[in-house]
């Protein structure tokens, strides 16, 4: 594990080898891409070098804001909370990293106070984060996803509403057990619970748990204010938190908000907690489990080279437990991509393989809400049409209508079938529900889509603005963005973007995301300024 990784743009690689140099003679160890190994895949050495390191440093620049490489690893540091940001020259850094602090180096110099703040930065990150580590790296560490609802503390002046604040732990106890993925503890009712506060560590010594969802109730005449933060154990870091204020109108319409709030939003940032567990464990001693939670790692980056290596970690993973459903149907949206973006040269054989994985699936977790959506949204690549898809998604919805990721699979799959209205409904519930975890950039990107087909391309800019994450389509969408709004320049850098992606023909993505002919002809016509060929919408 090394200190700090350096993420830069090629162009200024004479000014990170300096910086690299003055962080070793800080006493820090610092892996950049000089030190790839020259026998592995070198972007999954960067993808565990990153997960790996301490702290991140990125080196922002003008062409670093404009690589896809820079954007993707300072994204991953901040959801790790360990990025670092200095800059060499005046750029305007893109969303969100223009609201995070960021040293400027625009000088050169090494020896002033910011470079300083740099520095203290970085090691405060590297010590919080050698604690962690060596936590996650203790003998008898839990291996399986268990959620403890702890007694929420009635901060109310009148004691006698502690009735009201049992109620809402309840009702989040319900709704989370319905995550078949989770383990939930009502810890209100343990022994360990009762009688003395518990610290995280206390927690999963006593509980077996992995986090804490933790909380406490101000109920001031007829106002009330609910506090809520998910844990982590093994490290103490606060995954999540929130605040909900109303009025006390109806106890438990109150008590349901709460409920779906923590349930759409707690799977997300404890799956997402996870992959970065498992991110730098050695390859030789994972399970079944370590398998997929890299897959799905390796799965949102969205290319080729990652797609196919996701698949072939969730097939080791399948061969391991041949009745882990979520890899098999997980499996089958991979198995889409590779179809969606002709990255086969045996299309059949794909899509044989992922109707089976697709089949097996169903049959051994008919009622798996997540299972089910994964199922419904590959089926469409897969085997053509929506036949299956669509009465699939409504019962995974029917199954668990709190989950932010089943209402973003149904926008998706909704958008994919030409009605962009009800695709852009579901996907902002799938925010509502779902704010903060690594998924949620896809929302934006889908949702961003669903608003360019409905015309609102301000709202779709925007959307398209507050995320790093780009499926190969969005850059096709951002071009096509673009060439409406009069941005020639912007549009021809996505649209060279979505030619680097090597994602498939523009006509063929066109059909499969625009099925209506007039929202074809609406991508087309955006694109036509930048000199895009491609054919009518007929």
């Amino acid at each position: 594990m090394s200190d700090v990784f350096i993420s830069y743009a090629r162009s200024t690689e004479s000014r990170a080898a300096a910086i690299a140099e003055a962080l070793r003679e800080a006493g820090f160890s610092v892996w950049r891409d000089d030190a790839l190994s020259a026998h592995r895949n070198f972007s999954q050495e960067i993808q565990e070098q990153l997960a790996a390191a301490k702290a991140v440093l990125v080196i922002w620049s003008a062409d670093a804001v404009r690589s896809e490489w820079v954007q993707s690893e300072a994204d991953r540091a901040r959801q790790d909370r360990k990025l670092v940001q200095l800059r060499i020259d005046q750029v305007a850094l893109p969303m969100p990293f223009d609201r995070i602090q960021c040293a400027d180096l625009c000088e050169g110099a090494l020896d002033t106070p910011a470079w300083a703040t740099v520095v203290a930065s970085l090691r405060e990150l590297a010590t919080a984060t050698e604690a962690a580590h060596a936590a996650r790296s203790s003998p008898g560490g839990l291996s399986a996803p268990r959620l403890a609802v702890m007694p929420f503390a009635n901060l109310s002046s009148d004691p006698d509403q502690a009735y009201f604040v049992e109620g809402i732990v309840e009702e989040i106890v319900a709704a989370l057990s319905s995550y078949r993925s989770l383990a939930v503890v009502a810890a209100g009712g343990t022994m360990a619970a009762m009688g003395r506060p518990l610290s995280p560590q206390d927690a999963a010594r006593d509980l077996g748990v992995r986090y804490l969802l933790e909380g406490s109730v101000r109920k001031a005449g007829s106002r009330v204010r609910i506090s809520l933060h998910l844990v982590e154990t093994e490290s103490g870091a606060e995954l999540w938190t929130d605040r909900l204020e109303d009025d006390l109108a109806d106890v438990f319409a109150l008590q349901d908000r709460v409920a779906e709030r923590v349930a759409g939003v707690a799977e997300g940032a404890m799956q997402d907690a996870d992959m970065r567990t498992v991110a730098s464990r050695p390859t030789t001693n994972l399970s079944s489990y370590d398998l997929y939670m890299r897959a799905m790692f390796l799965f949102r980056i969205s290319r080729r080279e990652e797609i196919a290596q996701a698949i072939d970690l969730l097939d080791q993973a399948v061969a391991l437990d041949p009745n882990f459903a979520l890899a098999l149907s997980q499996a089958c949206v991979c198995y889409r991509q590779l179809i969606d973006h002709a990255w086969t040269d045996d299309p059949l054989a794909v899509r044989r393989k992922g109707l089976e994985y697709a089949d097996r699936a169903l049959r051994i977790a008919a009622a798996a809400p997540r299972v089910v959506a994964q199922v419904a949204i590959s089926l469409p690549g897969l085997d053509g049409h929506m036949a299956r898809a669509l009465p699939l998604i409504e019962r995974a919805v029917a199954l668990n209508p709190r989950s932010g990721f089943i209402w973003l699979a149904s926008g998706s799959l909704h958008l994919r079938n030409g009605d962009p209205e009800t695709a852009a409904a579901h996907l902002e519930t799938a925010m509502r529900l779902d704010p903060i975890s690594s998924v949620n950039g896809f929302t934006r990107a889908y949702l961003a889509s669903a608003q360019f087909q409905l015309h609102r391309f301000d709202e779709a800019l925007a959307l398209f603005q507050t995320t790093t994450y780009r499926l190969p389509v969005s850059h096709l969408i951002l071009a096509s963005l673009h060439g409406h709004l009069g941005q020639a320049e912007l549009a021809r850098e996505a649209l060279e973007s979505f030619h680097r992606a090597d994602a498939g023909s523009i006509d063929h993505l066109a059909k499969i995301w625009f099925p209506r002919p007039e929202n074809r002809q609406l991508l087309y016509d955006g694109l036509a300024p930048v000199g895009a060929e491609a054919g009518p919408a007929r």
